[in-house]
């Protein structure tokens, strides 16, 4: 393995995730990630320099659908629905403090 990549221990990723494991999940999980770093490395022997970059496989052009005015849901069932209302709104928690 390349230098970077043999750096790269399980142990250490779940110090940084804040994850606690066992010795037995530690050494699972230890295999699992070697076996898709050596992926990777078959994958970057391959000759990709003719091949132009892309965001996406296919071209993705506009596809927001048509803004047309349609049926909307009747105002009561909201309400109804709603977990807390007062005069016919809404009420939400305050999530900025002035």
């Amino acid at each position: 393995m390349t230098e970077a990549k043999e750096g790269m221990d399980v142990g250490y990723v779940a110090n940084l995730a804040r994850i606690e494991l066992t010795e037995e999940e530690t050494a699972l999980f230890q295999g699992q990630l070697d076996q898709v770093l050596h992926y990777v490395e078959q994958l970057d022997e391959l000759d990709v320099s003719e091949v132009e970059p892309t965001a996406h496989a296919f071209p993705v052009f506009n596809v927001f659908r048509k803004d047309e005015v349609g049926q909307s849901l009747d105002h009561a069932v909201i309400i109804a629905n709603a977990p807390a209302a007062t005069e016919g709104e809404i009420r939400v928690p305050k999530i900025i403090d002035q």
